[in-house]
């Protein structure tokens, strides 16, 4: 008796075995799991699509953004009357041995007057600023020469001038032409040979109307007395409020309150704002993405059950227990749409990369779409072939082999 007792036990699958299982039903009916994964397919490859794709656009706005100059904060002195205050000649060492500061510039008010001729009324400054810069202040400001060249380690100890673009124009000059004379400007009593025009600065607009001078030839030639007016510092985005809190004392210890740092640009704001806007309508357009492939798993799954009643019965009348046929079905489920996600994770991300190439966006593929497309699937499936897989372990053998 024990002996057939145990001739009679249900055979245990291991899990490798459900798998298979699953995977037969599938191979059996290749064109139906093909049209019945197409539905996951492009369901996840349109999570891939409406994440990466902004995702592209945004990290080439945000390059944009970030040369304008979002993390560059301007230093200077509090207006107040009487003998305004003066920086420290070190403030561009002092500024920039704060951590999170990766660059500083100077720049200093020689209170000098700049004229096309001179001819020109001497008190005629056309609106224009004569600065000293030092030499790295293209690179931290995102300056860029639009003619010619910036002043140089050698040059900077001659007479020798950078215009900023409005300046350039209200003295008459639009480009440096190579080969010809470089035009000069007056300053004070000295002609200065213009070497370069730099491009538009629209956060900047105080160097766009400034004639820029080697910090050198500005003392030597012009009477500069060496003190800084306004300091630039490039800092880590995510610490440039940090930065803002500390570089009053920085730069002059003594009576931090007479130093006033400005804002982070407006830009930044618009930055940040332009992440968490395009956050929540990743998040809602994946959510129906993944619910449209569920529908399509799940209605596929109810149709197999039906169709396979008597493959069912079948099984269950040679020893099959319903734990058995309720996991053959969740598995075909699960690898029906884990195959359907696969598809359409490699689909969206050809997709998103040849549109970013075309746009001359740099391709992103966010990793967080990629995962939440494989494990998207995988549970859809699972939950689309639940009730399915329930249903055909609850068909009894007679039940199932009577509609044979």
């Amino acid at each position: 008796m024990s002996d057939l007792t145990r001739v009679t036990e249900p055979v245990r699958l291991s899990l490798g075995d459900v798998l298979r299982l699953g995977f037969l039903g599938i191979s059996t009916r290749k064109l139906r799991a093909v049209l019945s994964a197409l539905g996951i397919s492009l369901g996840i490859a349109t999570m891939i699509i409406v994440t990466g794709i902004p995702a592209s656009s945004q990290a080439a706005l945000l390059d944009r953004l970030t040369a304008l100059g979002t993390n560059i904060l301007r230093a200077d002195p509090v207006p107040q009357q009487g003998d305004p205050l003066k920086l420290p000649e070190d403030a561009q060492g002092m500024a920039a041995r704060i951590g999170p500061v990766t660059a500083a510039a100077v720049v200093g008010n020689t209170h000098m007057t700049v004229r096309r001729s001179d001819l020109v009324d001497p008190l005629d400054s056309g609106g224009l600023t004569v600065l000293a810069g030092s030499l790295d202040l293209p690179s931290v400001i995102n300056a860029h020469v639009y003619s010619g060249s910036f002043l140089t380690t050698a040059g900077s100890h001659f007479p020798t001038v950078v215009l900023g673009s409005v300046a350039a124009s209200r003295l008459g000059f639009s480009r440096i032409v190579p080969g010809q004379p470089a035009p000069e400007v007056y300053i004070g009593d000295t002609w200065f040979t213009v070497v370069g025009i730099l491009a538009p600065m629209p956060l900047a607009q105080d160097i766009e109307r400034s004639v820029i001078v080697g910090w050198d030839a500005a003392k030597t030639t012009l009477g500069f007395d060496g003190h800084p007016t306004v300091v630039y510092v490039k800092a880590q985005e995510d610490s440039i409020e940090s930065v803002r809190a500390v570089l009053p004392a920085a730069l002059y210890p003594q009576s931090p309150g007479l130093v006033q740092v400005s804002l982070p640009s407006e830009a930044l704001a618009a930055k940040r704002a332009t992440e968490s806007s395009f956050s929540g309508l990743f998040l809602g357009l994946a959510g129906v993405a993944l619910l449209v492939g569920g529908v399509g798993i799940a209605n596929t799954m109810f149709i197999s059950v039906l169709e396979r009643r008597g493959e069912i019965g079948l099984r269950r009348a040679l020893g099959a227990t319903r734990g058995q046929i309720r996991g053959q079905f969740l598995a075909e489920a699960v690898a029906l749409s884990g195959l359907g996600g696969a598809a359409g994770i490699v689909l969206g991300i050809l997709i998103t990369v040849g549109y970013a190439a075309f746009q001359g966006w740099p391709p992103v593929i966010p990793t967080t779409a990629v995962v939440l497309g494989i494990v998207g699937a995988l549970v859809v499936g699972m939950v689309a072939g639940l009730n399915p897989s329930i249903r055909a372990a609850r068909l009894t053998p007679t039940e199932a082999l009577a509609s044979v």
